[in-house]
């Protein structure tokens, strides 16, 4: 029992130390000897042997090389060269491409644009840089095509300007093996200091020009309104003032009709007269004509030496400077 056992450990730890050393090293010469290949996401590879291509793996995943190549590839580790090329989606952004616009104000131009390797082959044979000669075609394209536009139009049409920038670009980047994806044009600027100082000093006027008018309309507006207001008061205020003659006339007219009434009504208006008035009364008594100069006199001196007659002339001053005063 105690020998069975042992030769189970000792075959478990065997195997152990063989699958975790020696399975990694029986891929390693497989890899080595070109029997098999992995080709990752997004990557290609290339082989050559002795100057001459021998065959392009694009399809990721684990590959027989040589079902795909013939029995070239178990030297091709040895003698040939595996060149590994990333098929991914890049971008790169290029600043201040300077342009002049019609008006001769020079411009700088930010572009941005994708690009990614279409064919393997030209990429790797047809230039020695690729992404370098994509870069200043970019580049000059964008001078060459977007000078000597109109500045509006330059600081307007972006869509525009970026699909003729692309056209332009597209069938020369194709032959180097790169496909030009999107293209924008993302910033455009003034590149001398003075000329946006004169921008800027010319945007501010402007805005106070247009301040200062809505201004000036407001209130030609507030006054226009206040004056047709103020035109209006007065009309119904004449009106009124017209009105009010006819109706006290009219009313007087009822009122005479009834001589009694009437007479009534002159006394009520005579008595609240001398009442509002400072005017001073004097009763006389009834049935005496004669004799009248000295009890006038008299009465007279007798209200002057009174409190009430008194306070009354006080208040009567009173009033005098207030009236002064105003």
């Amino acid at each position: 029992m105690d020998l069975d056992f042992a030769e189970f450990f000792t075959s478990a730890v065997g195997s152990f130390f063989f699958f975790l050393v020696g399975v990694p090293i029986v891929f390693w010469l497989l890899r080595m000897f070109g029997i098999y290949t992995v080709v990752e996401e997004g990557s290609c590879h290339v082989y050559t042997l002795f100057g001459k291509v021998k065959g392009v793996v694009t399809e990721p995943g684990l590959h027989f090389l040589p079902g795909k190549i013939g029995p070239s590839a178990l030297i091709l580790r040895w003698f040939g060269t595996r060149n590994v090329i990333d098929m991914r989606l890049d971008q790169e952004y290029l600043r201040s491409q300077h342009v002049n616009s019609e008006e001769g104000a020079p411009m700088g131009i930010g572009i941005w644009y994708e690009m990614y390797v279409s064919d393997p082959l030209a990429f790797l044979f047809k230039n020695t840089d690729p992404r370098g000669s994509l870069r200043a075609n970019v580049a000059n394209t964008t001078v060459r095509c977007l000078s000597n536009m109109k500045l509006s139009d330059m600081l307007a049409t972006r869509d525009s300007m970026s699909q003729t920038v692309r056209r332009e670009v597209s069938p020369k980047s194709h032959d180097w093996g790169y496909q030009l994806g999107s293209v924008y044009i993302r910033k455009v600027h003034f590149c001398d200091g003075g000329m946006i100082r004169q921008i800027e000093e010319k945007v501010v006027n402007r805005l106070r020009q247009v301040t200062s008018a809505i201004r000036q309309d407001g209130a030609n507006q507030v006054g226009l309104i206040t004056s047709t207001a103020e035109r209006q008061a007065a009309v119904e205020f004449a009106k009124a003032l017209a009105l009010r003659p006819r109706i006290v006339g009219a009313e007087l007219a009822k009122i005479a009709k009834d001589p009694e009434i009437e007479q009534i009504l002159f006394e009520i208006l005579e008595t609240q007269r001398a009442v509002e008035g400072n005017a001073t009364v004097t009763l006389l008594p009834a049935g005496r004509s004669n004799g009248m100069l000295p009890e006038l006199l008299a009465a007279h001196e007798a209200n002057a030496s009174s409190p009430f007659h008194q306070l009354a002339e006080a208040r009567n001053q009173v009033w005098a400077a207030d009236t002064k005063q105003r």
